[in-house]
């Protein structure tokens, strides 16, 4: 996703009240889009007097004025999404919502990210009780994502505070029945050494975490969380995938604060958020455990990686040459399986390869294997902390951005990231990713990349090209006139183009589901 080389900016408007500190409100809004390369427009919904120790006074700005910005924005320049934060009052709430109707009437993709800030940081309410029930009645059901902390769900939901993991779930379902399409919690105002979000979404819902960045300047945390995802969302990315993003920007924005008064300074959005896995949060669902690293690969450097079907296909491929396959026998029920994993394993080891076998983890640990490989299915009924302990390598496969943050908190011994071209091995709904995101993966991720998907040589040659540690073949091999005579190809293409890095990652990745894609 190049967008933040695009000519022309996408439009984002963010809705809220001004920050006479500078610190959070519009003022945040716009340095996080600016961060995104949209150009945002801002619509003052309220006027404060605050600086960096206190909110001194806020004042709505008239419905009169309101709606004349709108109307200013819609006949010229309308948005590829909306951010909501202060609204000021029930009536501007009303009359943004009928604004969001008219430019859905042409737009109906259009998404809108609310910011439900109904108390300032100081402890100054933003909300009164009419303004409230408009959120409940008329906004959430509107909105493609909602963004509270925990104060707000509870506020929204009429709770007691939200204290527990299990309350902060119940409460994101809750606020789900509201009629919004997808609910974060954030946990950023929260104690403890970890900053944990709970997402429940469309394609995803667990439960983010990144540990904390040491500063006490984090003014405007949660307007530069909500906008990051709504620019993240207008580039097409689906919703857990736009979560991810604002949490990797609002990290980033931490570690760049800066006193600016008094008290806590302001956040700092910038570009580069995306680059560095330091800021890659951790991804796991309700309750799972956490387990060991697993132990690295013996040979990082992969290769070509052949995946076959049947131990007669690993004798050939090692045979041939090959020193990283996999046992792939998608059938639980194979009267022959033990046999065909203990052969495999048997031959792998008499020539010292990497053998992994696919999904029979059970099997795996009983005969000794050098690894396993399972699928994002297969990760949550895996005893993940019995194959670490057995000493067995685990490689996952990815196919989107939530997926490697799943697979970035089990700590693998490598990461399989696809489909990187079109493929006929399985049907899957994924977008092919293609060399740049297969780039921007190997320059992010600190384990050992495999490309796989629709490889050849002249892709295989490219995938190396792009930083990957091994390129996972299927039928190149299997269904070649003569398995050998490929295989010797594309060993020599891979050799050929070993450690020639020169495919450039992009700054971030092309969405590899269809997402919120505006006009």
């Amino acid at each position: 996703m190049n967008a933040p080389h695009d000519a022309q900016p996408r439009i984002a408007w963010t809705v809220a009240g001004s920050d006479s500190g500078g610190g959070a409100g519009l003022q945040a809004d716009l340095r996080a889009f600016a961060a995104f390369n949209f150009h945002a427009c801002s619509v003052v919904a309220a006027l404060t007097a605050q600086n960096s120790v206190a909110v001194q006074r806020v004042e709505p700005v008239s419905v009169d004025l309101f709606s004349a910005q709108l109307s200013a924005l819609t006949e010229d320049m309308p948005p590829a999404v909306i951010k909501t934060g202060m609204l000021g009052s029930a009536a501007n709430l009303q009359q943004l919502v009928r604004c969001i109707d008219h430019l859905r009437e042409r737009d109906p993709g259009l998404p809108v990210v609310v910011d439900p800030v109904l108390r300032a940081t100081t402890g100054v309410d933003l909300a009164d009780a009419a303004l409230l029930q408009a959120y409940i009645t008329a906004l959430l059901p509107r909105a493609t994502l909602i963004t509270p902390n925990r104060r707000e769900a509870a506020v929204l939901l009429g709770r007691a505070a939200l204290d527990t993991q299990a309350a902060v779930e119940d409460a994101a379902h809750a606020l789900l029945l509201l009629g919004c399409k997808a609910v974060v919690i954030t946990g950023g105002d929260e104690a403890g050494e970890h900053s944990e979000d709970y997402v429940v979404s469309e394609h995803a819902s667990g439960w983010l975490s990144l540990p904390r960045v040491a500063t006490k300047h984090q003014h405007g945390t949660g307007c530069v969380f909500a906008s990051s995802a709504a620019a993240a969302l207008a580039l097409g990315f689906v919703t857990i995938e736009a979560i991810i993003l604002a949490k990797m920007a609002t990290r980033h924005a931490l570690r760049y604060g800066y006193a600016a008064g008094q008290g806590a300074g302001p956040v700092c959005p910038r570009p580069g958020f995306a680059s560095s896995h330091d800021n890659l949060p951790q991804f796991s669902l309700s309750g799972q455990p956490t387990n060991p690293p697993f132990a690295p690969l013996i040979q990082p450097h992969l290769g070509l990686y052949a995946v076959v079907d049947s131990a007669t296909w690993v004798q050939r491929v090692l045979d041939g040459g090959v020193r990283t396959v996999q046992l792939r026998i998608k059938d639980p029920l194979h009267p022959g399986l033990r046999d065909e994993v203990r052969a495999s394993i048997r031959a792998a080891k008499a020539v010292q390869a990497q053998l992994f076998i696919n999904d029979h983890w059970q099997l795996a640990i009983e005969e000794g294997a050098y690894g396993v490989h399972l699928g994002q299915e297969d990760l949550a009924v895996a005893d993940l902390a019995a194959l670490a302990r057995a000493g067995l390598r685990l490689g996952v496969s990815t196919h989107a951005y939530w997926e490697v943050c799943r697979a970035w908190r089990i700590k693998p011994s490598y990461i399989a990231c696809g489909p990187i071209h079109p493929t006929q091995s399985k049907a899957m709904p994924w977008i092919a990713q293609g060399n740049g995101n297969l780039a921007y993966w190997c320059q992010l991720l600190p384990q050992p990349v495999v490309a796989i998907g629709g490889m050849d040589e002249a892709r295989a040659t490219q995938a190396m090209q792009a930083g990957a540690a091994g390129v996972a073949v299927i039928s190149a091999i299997t269904a070649a006139a003569s398995p050998e005579i490929a295989i010797a190809a594309l060993q020599r293409a891979l050799s050929g183009a070993a450690g020639a890095r020169s495919i450039e990652a992009p700054i971030l990745p092309n969405a590899t589901l269809r997402g919120f894609v505006s006009r």
